[in-house]
């Protein structure tokens, strides 16, 4: 089986390349951005025609926290629109069989009922803040559907909780709330700091599942005889942000105090996926928040030693 891994340099993709890299029988295809531009359809149908993938896995995406979303929604939206559009318009046009899209569970209203169960999609309006990069997912999850409905082919979706995991990208603005917080803890104890600020109350809950889980999941989802054209990816389990907060300073052995500015916004009071479809059809996260958090630090200081680290 030739598998095209698109985006298997960031960390979702190098997951999956440690997921399949040994698997008896899957030949890895993976271009780098400067190989192949996911923007540019000549090159795209070009690869495809050339390569001939039996099943695309499409992780390949520009992401970022709620700032860059928030002061960057005309690229989000382009960049994740005309990489979908690009990467499985040329699936189907050379005869690929199986496409596996990656999306998020941003897709959701900000007001779904939790956990969010699939069929909440397009029930009600979307958080604003991450509009952009959602409506270019669910452009990516749709055209999946219809490609399926149309033609029968295999195109369906995972729509992922919140990730974490080496390779990360660890910049204090621009990243996700728990890489932030690693290299704020990090680099408090490096530093000596007596105390670390927090932001808002502590009291929102999320959902947080380690990277290698959901390759897992994806490859779980490429086996399956009939997959739903999407399904939620997570743990079914969630944790406040002052917990997630204090495992963090545990795994970086941060011993100061922890300051929460409550003059700081919380965002939305939860966010939780429902899994159960997931579940019944046999696969379960296996790592906990907190080895996961142990693993990703361990991750993080080595990527900081060599020069590696994203930020």
């Amino acid at each position: 089986m030739k598998l095209f891994i698109a985006g298997h340099r960031g960390m979702v993709g190098s997951a999956l390349v440690r997921r399949f890299q040994d698997v008896p029988g899957v030949s890895l295809l993976l271009k780098t951005r400067q190989e192949l531009d996911l923007k540019n359809q000549a090159q795209v149908d070009a690869f495809y025609a050339k390569e001939k993938p039996d099943v695309v896995i499409i992780a390949a995406a520009k992401v970022g926290g709620i700032q860059a979303n928030n002061t960057y929604p005309a690229e989000f939206l382009y960049d994740n629109l005309i990489v979908a559009s690009n990467t499985i318009d040329s699936a189907y046009t050379h005869g690929v069989k199986h496409v596996l899209f990656l999306g998020s569970s941003c897709i959701y209203p900000k007001l779904a009922p939790q956990p969010m169960r699939e069929d909440c999609l397009l029930s009600s309006p979307l958080e604003l803040t991450n509009e952009a990069y959602a409506i270019a997912k669910i452009a990516g999850l749709k055209l999946c559907q219809y490609y399926r409905k149309q033609y029968g082919v295999l195109y369906h979706s995972a729509m992922p909780t919140n990730l974490y995991g080496p390779g990360d990208n660890y910049h204090l603005e621009k990243s996700h709330v728990l890489p932030a917080l690693i290299r704020k803890f990090h680099e408090a104890k490096i530093q000596g700091k007596s105390e670390v600020v927090a932001w808002g109350s502590g009291s929102p809950r999320r959902e947080f599942l380690y990277v290698d889980d959901l390759a897992d999941a994806c490859a779980f989802l490429l086996k399956a005889e009939n997959p739903p054209d999407w399904i939620n990816i997570g743990t079914g389990l969630d944790v406040t942000i002052r917990e997630l907060t204090e495992l963090v300073a545990h795994a970086t052995a941060y011993t100061g105090k922890i300051v929460w500015d409550s003059t700081k916004p919380d965002g939305t009071p939860r966010k939780l996926m429902d899994v159960s479809r997931m579940t019944n059809l046999g696969w379960k996260a296996k790592v906990s928040v907190a080895e996961g958090i142990a693993k990703t630090y361990a991750s993080y200081v080595e990527e900081l030693k060599a020069g590696h680290l994203r930020q």
